[in-house]
């Protein structure tokens, strides 16, 4: 078994099918599925299923499949490593994170990062949902992540503080101070698409507030949801740091306050390197 064939076969399942793999790798089809034969040979049961228009993963493939990304995530990670050492090259820092983050509170400490170490390349994986962020982790597929607390982690984990959530309202409301979410149960809502992390965090507070919010209208993108709540359709409930400098909406504190505690968090204890990178968030002014 080599790191190439666990690549290939890895590749195979991202891209759903044996031509766009031998095409995205450079090899010929016939190479690719002679590798990953032998591959399955080395683990001794089948991995693939193969179908007339597209391949799946076997129970042997899905059980395999997580292992498989962890080896070539340290593998990339270890080679990043020793070339840094031997000054082959200045060394890349990989991040993971949700959305709402990089719209905000998390850009400033990026820009910072590279103020302070130009050469160090920083490699960015968003993700829609916390369960895919701490799913990604525990695959070993980023140096660290920062975003929402998961619940019994159990590697490495430091808490930065809070993210606060706003209510966001049109131009011209009467409402100019915390409010009770109970206000805005009869009314249609500005809500983030099914499979957003916040639409499931959004749904949850609102049941906790004893009622069910109902869709206005939906958006794929976390950064429209403020924008169209400011445009009359509807209120939002979002991340204070996605609110763009210059905003026309109203911005009112929900009543109790909305808040979720936010982590840096890792696999494994971090290296030097990412230490650094974490040192630079606790110091980011997170709300206590």
């Amino acid at each position: 078994m080599t790191l190439r064939q666990i690549e290939y076969l890895v590749t195979v399942v991202d891209e759903g099918s044996f031509t766009r793999a031998a095409e995205l790798l450079h090899v010929t089809q016939p190479a690719l599925s002679h590798q990953i034969r032998a591959l399955e040979r080395a683990v001794g049961t089948p991995l693939l299923d193969r179908l007339p228009r597209a391949v799946r993963l076997t129970p042997a493939g899905r059980a395999w499949l997580p292992f498989a990304r962890s080896a070539l995530a340290d593998a990339e990670r270890a080679m990043v490593a020793a070339r840094r050492v031997g000054g082959l090259e200045c060394g890349e820092l990989a991040v993971a994170t949700v959305y709402s983050l990089t719209l905000g509170a998390l850009s400033p400490v990026l820009r910072q990062w590279r103020a302070l170490h130009p050469d160090v390349r920083i490699r960015l994986f968003e993700h829609r949902h916390t369960d895919e962020l701490r799913e990604a982790m525990a695959q070993g597929r980023a140096d660290i992540a920062v975003g929402p607390k998961p619940p019994e982690w159990s590697g490495f984990c430091r808490v930065l503080g809070v993210e606060e959530f706003v209510l966001v309202l049109p131009p011209g409301s009467p409402h100019d101070g915390p409010v009770d979410l109970r206000a805005f149960a009869d009314q249609g809502w500005v809500l983030p698409a099914p499979g957003n992390g916040l639409a499931d965090f959004v749904a949850e507070v609102c049941r906790d507030r004893g009622f069910q919010p109902w869709a206005a209208v939906r958006t794929e993108q976390t950064a429209s949801v403020p924008v169209l709540a400011a445009a009359g359709l509807g209120p939002a409930l979002v991340p204070r740091n996605v609110l763009p400098e210059r905003f026309d909406g109203v911005v009112v504190r929900p009543d109790p306050p909305v808040r979720r505690e936010l982590a840096a968090f890792g696999h494994k204890d971090p290296d030097p390197l990412t230490s650094a990178f974490i040192g630079l968030l606790e110091g980011a002014g997170w709300e206590a």
